[in-house]
């Protein structure tokens, strides 16, 4: 069985996001979407508020669970939920470099697991939670983050942050 793990903050989970579990879904037996956490980074919505949308935005796909880990690496958590493989986005040169880096990092700790490395289409090739997050404040905002989230997170979005 072809197992893939998927992780990433998910703060908030956006259309780049939702292309990403769409492509996994369909190319691997099971895909685990899980939320890791980054001591650094400062989140907009509760672990619990993430699980419950990526739960609500995967439901239409029976292969793919949503999960949550911390203080762990990665690619050990992978070894433990039983995957072969770890799915990563690659949208510009930085990614790709930092991606490398810790593909060759995760094989030097688990060899068995291998790194896929996925390239979103243009239209959502800039998006990420950071990016979507940096649009608030101007008047007009609401418009232009709405092209870049699934709808019911757009919503939780709006009543989170909305002024």
């Amino acid at each position: 069985m072809r197992i893939a793990i998927y992780a990433g903050s998910f703060d908030p989970p956006t259309l780049g996001h939702l292309w990403m579990i769409e492509r996994g879904a369909s190319l691997f037996d099971r895909l685990v979407v899980a939320i890791g956490t980054n001591t650094e980074k400062r989140y907009t919505f509760s672990v619990e508020e993430r699980l419950d949308m990526l739960a609500k935005l995967t439901e239409k796909y029976k292969n793919v669970k949503v999960d949550f880990f911390k203080n762990q690496f990665l690619v050990k958590y992978a070894k433990i939920m039983g995957a072969n493989y770890i799915i990563r986005g690659i949208r510009t040169e930085a990614d790709f470099q930092y991606e490398r880096d810790m593909r060759l990092i995760n094989g030097d700790l688990e060899p068995s697991i291998e790194t896929v490395f996925l390239m979103p289409p243009r239209e959502i090739a800039e998006i990420s939670s950071s990016f979507v997050k940096g649009l608030v404040g101007p008047p007009g905002w609401e418009k232009i983050v709405s092209r870049y989230l699934p709808g019911p997170v757009y919503k939780k979005f709006i009543t989170k942050l909305g002024k």
